[in-house]
């Protein structure tokens, strides 16, 4: 899969818009997300919006769930998968918060981004965090009770994704 590295901070999650659940010692907020030119201006500006710009090919109009995973300890977001239609992907984002890799997501062979991206909260969730640079907070996390809180997040994700198929309908 191609990634992109970054040097620059991904975009904070829009408190108005993300919904949190805590489990086992991480939250996962769900966002129904609009990146676009403007959103990217008014996050970046001069070196740092050059290189976001340099990584995406045109004008970028995208929209869809976004899932923050955070530490309940740091309160900083590990992982971010971005289920949006025309070009989703997932990010690794250094504990730092100064760098991330965004990891380009492959539809035509994985299928639909959001079921992926919850399997890969319940199956891969510790290489993904030490991959992320979070192999510290590992050890204090309650697995049983993080996975618990995905039935919830799945629910508000499914929600979110057909409130916006309704919304395009009309």
């Amino acid at each position: 899969m191609a990634f992109t590295v970054y040097n620059v901070p991904p975009i904070a999650p829009d408190p108005d818009n993300t919904t949190y659940i805590e489990g086992g010692g991480l939250r996962v907020g769900v966002e129904y997300r609009l990146l676009n030119d403007e959103e990217l201006a008014a996050n970046y500006e001069g070196a740092a919006m050059d290189e976001v710009q340099a990584g995406i090919q045109g004008d970028i109009e995208d929209s869809g769930v976004s899932l923050h995973v955070e530490s309940v300890v740091d309160g900083k977001e590990y992982l971010r998968f971005d289920c949006f239609e025309n070009g989703p992907h997932y990010h690794y984002i250094e504990p730092t918060g100064k760098s991330q890799t965004v990891v380009d997501y492959d539809s035509a062979a994985l299928g639909e981004m959001l079921p992926w991206a919850l399997g890969q909260l319940r199956e891969r969730l510790f290489p993904m965090l030490k991959r992320a640079g979070g192999a510290a907070l590992i050890a204090g996390i309650d697995e049983p009770a993080f996975r618990s809180c995905l039935d919830e997040v799945e629910r508000l994700a499914r929600d979110a994704s057909e409130a916006l198929a309704t919304q395009k309908q009309h």
